[in-house]
């Protein structure tokens, strides 16, 4: 079974849509629980999805478990790294942006990238708060009902980290360099939308990892005067 054909099939796609919108990695009676599924029906979901490719099995050590197996690591899956699309016909919609790209500024593509950030907050429905990692840790949450599993790594007083498997402009940014330039405001304007007080502006993030096949992406975001990039 491809990715394509996994997420055709209803009952797999549900469990998908429930693993990317998790902030961590799911163990098997999670996701039981939360679809009210037998638990070798869960299993069964997700190691085909697994098969796929679009999620990635590993071991966790979850803490309050008691009875039968309780202290073995739980087998636990989350959100493969996501560099590609999925989609038929292949449309190359990639490769139109990055053409697109070539004849924008620099500055421009941040700016636009701004836009594109807070029009997702908006579609995901994030309010601004006012202490910082309570409000981060609810746009990972927002993130996650769009798909996009996000996790708050760390927060400090004029940093946070947030790594995330399923960036929303990873394919494009694999595809194109330039469109790191838009993937930098977008993270800029969802991170204002989710800070009471916080302009785009007072707001500048690097992306790390982005390019790496099997690993997550980690956005770094600075919050103060934000330094302009010559176009």
């Amino acid at each position: 079974m491809d990715a394509l054909e996994a997420i055709g099939d209803p009952g797999l796609r549900e469990a998908l849509v429930l693993v990317r919108g998790a902030r961590r990695a799911m163990s098997i009676g999670e996701v039981a629980a939360a679809q009210g599924l037998h638990r070798n029906v869960a299993r069964r979901r997700l190691e085909q999805l697994a098969a796929a490719g679009l999620l990635v099995a590993g071991f966790e050590r979850r803490t309050g478990r008691s009875g039968p197996g309780a202290g073995r690591p739980a087998k636990v899956y989350s959100p493969a790294p996501e560099t590609g699309g999925v989609e038929f016909p292949e449309r190359r919609y990639p490769e139109l942006v990055g053409l697109l790209l070539d004849d924008v500024p620099t500055q421009r593509r941040e700016d636009l990238g701004v836009r594109f950030g807070t029009m997702l907050a908006a579609a995901a429905g994030v309010e601004p708060g006012a202490e910082r990692r309570t409000a981060l840790e609810a746009l990972c949450d927002a993130m996650g009902r769009l798909g996009f599993q996000t996790r708050l790594e760390s927060v400090g007083h004029d940093r946070a980290e947030l790594v995330t498997p399923t960036c929303p402009l990873r394919p494009l940014v694999v595809s194109k360099a330039q469109a790191g330039d838009v993937d930098r405001g977008v993270w800029r304007g969802l991170v204002a939308a989710a800070l009471e007080g916080v302009e785009p502006d007072d707001v500048s993030c690097e992306a790390h990892d982005c390019l790496e096949p099997c690993a997550s992406c980690r956005v770094v975001v600075s919050l103060g005067t934000r330094t302009e990039t010559t176009p």
